[in-house]
């Protein structure tokens, strides 16, 4: 069988003969990989206009909504996709952090863009900065979508989660994908985007699969799309350095396998429940995916004290792993990805076999629970030892990408950090450690080399995700060697499929072009409260200026008698005197309870709810005998998804500001309510 691609809305095969892919436990044919014959420039081009137009229509929320309902009936056939995995060599636990980690991580990103971004296509950055004197000229940062296409190179893994958490944040930012599968696993990641297309919520276009070599595509790139790539240091290189990725400044992320390490803390004892967590967390680490993880622990940094007890310790643990067939429930190691992997994880080891020695593991005459034979995909969980890592090289230089591991001691502080530097970057590095300044002495050395660290003591453990997870809302990348790049950490993701423009013009230009109010801009008015007015019929600018209050000293008692608030400033003339503020002021709450109740319409209405309160300054104190007057302008719309049999609704962002009887103002802050919306 021919592994088909989905380009420009058809499933069509390649023409040559392709590449042959066998199931990695039992060595039996799967299917054939080939992309040869695909007009790359037309693929590329159906990508920008097709699907990249019509994910540009949508707004933020639009697009979150059609994810999240895809990753929800994605989830719904997992089971499917577990038994798929198997033909990759994982367990159902190793197969776990792809599939429903994959899927939850499109979830996870959809949460965050209905609860963060706004229900629109432009995204703003930072607050607005006053670039004149007298306010007329100012500035911001917007984001929009890049008008091309996103190219995802992914490994082989991860052929799920791999996919998804570079997938989700592109269609979030408005930018369609063209995925390019590694060959071994290609057929999971084609199982996924069939049923993708199958449940049809993102736009025709959004998604497109190469199954095979990309061919030319590179060649067909511009400065508005972007390549991301996750795989080998050498490979990632040679693609990063494509004449037309350099000519067209084409953004170009590379996540990349790097020699990561977990450090023992010096202060830690064998008694101590870290010197366990230490030892769980390492064997799981070499064994989870037979070691095929980009995040896996290469590098294992211990006290000089604690190596033998740790080094017993470690073989103990691993001398229980079974390996075999990884749908039995009982097997915790499963294969490589094929024989070509082990064969290679193999040469590694000898290489590394220059510096170190084999302690545990190292013989692929084990034997496998539930099969007869080892289709040649099976290596051993193999631990080395290399009592001299300050001037070895290999250990900090080559990567069994399996499950080997390699112990190795320090002498103090300094060198475990220096040791942990040696990896010249790394994706993630673990320090195990219930003193606290010892962990921070660790981070401050070594975390300029890692684009994550985890400090693991019995506190958190209970809790932890654990070294090699990556998680959605944390970046995942690193320096050096790990690519330079950087994947998920929230937000982060999504922008960086986006343009970040600085836009300058008048504070009324900028209320067009963002949907949010600026300070100096035109305000509108009219006799109806708005409050009175529906979502639909409320207009960013729309303004109302309350009627006055004067300040008195009942006012100050009452709310000080009612808060229980009798701090000195409020309450003691002696000492208000001399304090910062010369004499005594009105409570701070107080000033914005009085100033809701200048501007609340009392009278029922479309106003549903106060929603809350952001960004509040006390810009200048209030003494009894002050007047006090409100500004209430609508400042940005959210319109809200309806939920069940709930009345349609929209979040009103509302900018208040209250001045004092001079002009000048005495708070500032933004109010949020709930309004009803006519239209669902």
């Amino acid at each position: 069988m021919k592994l088909e691609s989905y380009v420009m809305g058809a499933w069509v095969s390649g023409v040559g003969e392709g590449r042959s892919v066998v199931d990695a436990v039992t060595g039996e044919p799967i299917c054939t990989v080939d992309a040869t014959g695909l007009d790359m420039g037309k693929v590329a081009r159906y990508g920008r206009q097709q699907g990249g137009s019509a994910l540009r229509a949508m707004t933020f929320h639009e697009r979150a909504a059609a994810l999240k309902e895809t990753a929800k009936q994605l989830m719904a056939m997992k089971e499917n996709f577990y038994e798929l995995s198997f033909k990759t060599g994982t367990t159902r636990a190793d197969a776990w952090p792809d599939i429903e980690g994959g899927f939850g991580t499109v979830l996870s990103y959809a949460s965050l863009v209905t609860r963060e971004f706004p229900n629109d296509s432009v995204l703003l950055e930072g607050d607005m900065e006053a670039l004149s004197k007298n306010g007329s000229f100012v500035g911001r940062h917007i984001l929009t979508s890049k008008p091309g296409v996103a190219v995802h190179i992914n490994a082989y893994n991860f052929p799920v989660w791999g996919m998804l958490e570079k997938m989700a944040p592109s269609i979030l930012a408005g930018m369609p994908v063209i995925v390019k599968p590694a060959t071994p696993t290609a057929y999971l990641t084609k199982a996924v985007v069939e049923e993708i297309i199958r449940i049809g919520l993102l736009p025709e276009g959004a998604i497109q699969l190469v199954c095979g070599s990309v061919g030319d595509l590179l060649d067909q790139l511009s400065e508005q799309d972007v390549v991301t790539f996750t795989g080998s240091a050498n490979t990632g290189q040679a693609l990063k350095n494509h004449p037309t990725l350099l000519a067209n400044s084409v953004p170009f992320t590379m996540e990349a396998d790097s020699l990561n390490c977990a450090i023992l803390g010096e202060s830690v004892n064998e008694e101590d429940p870290e010197f366990q967590l230490f030892v769980k967390e390492v064997v799981r680490e070499m064994t989870a995916k037979a070691g095929q993880k980009c995040t896996a622990i290469r590098r294992i940094i211990v006290p000089q004290a604690l190596i033998e007890k740790v080094s017993e310790a470690l073989k103990s643990r691993l001398a229980k792993i079974i390996p075999g067939d990884p749908a039995l429930e009982q097997v915790r190691l499963g294969a490589l990805v094929s024989a070509d992997q082990a064969r290679d994880v193999g040469a590694k080891v000898e290489m590394l076999c220059e510096e170190a020695t084999i302690i545990a593991g190292g013989d692929r005459n084990m034997t496998l629970a539930g099969l007869t034979h080892n289709s040649g995909a099976f290596y051993p969980a193999t631990l080395l030892r290399c009592d001299q890592p300050l001037t070895s090289s290999a250990v900090h230089s080559v990567e069994a990408f399996g499950p080997v591991a390699t112990l190795m001691p320090y002498h103090s502080l300094d060198e475990a950090v220096e040791l942990a530097r040696m990896g010249k970057g790394s994706l993630v590095g673990s320090i195990f450690t219930a003193d606290d300044q010892e962990a921070r002495a660790m981070v401050l050395g070594a975390g300029a080399w890692h684009g994550r660290m985890l400090i693991i003591n019995n506190d958190c453990a209970g809790e932890s995700t654990g070294h090699g997870a990556p998680l959605a809302n944390l970046i995942h990348g690193g320096p050096g060697r790990a690519g330079g790049g950087e994947e998920l950490g929230g937000a982060r993701a999504i922008k960086h499929y986006m343009q970040r423009t600085a836009i300058q013009g008048s504070p009324t230009t900028m209320m067009a072009i963002t949907r949010e109010y600026h300070r100096g801009a035109k305000e509108i008015h009219d006799d109806v409260h708005p409050f009175k007015k529906y979502f639909e019929a409320l207009q960013i600018g729309e303004t109302l200026v309350t009627h006055r209050r004067t300040v008195t000293e009942a006012d100050i008692v009452n709310f000080g008698c009612v808060s229980g608030d009798h701090f000195y400033a409020h309450f003691d003339e002696i000492a208000a005197k001399d304090s910062f503020f010369g004499q005594r002021v009105a409570h701070g709450y107080f000033v914005i309870s009085a100033a809701a109740g200048m501007f609340v319409h009392p009278a029922p209405g479309p106003v549903i709810a106060n929603y809350g309160l952001e960004n509040l300054r006390f810009v200048e104190p209030v003494p009894a005998g002050t007047t006090i007057q409100c500004k209430l302008t609508v400042k940005r719309k959210i319109k809200k998804a309806q939920r069940g049999d709930e009345k349609p609704n929209g979040v009103v962002v509302w900018a208040v500001e209250v001045t004092n009887q001079n002009g000048g103002a005495v708070a500032v802050y933004d109010i949020l309510t709930l309004v009803e919306r006519l239209e669902a």
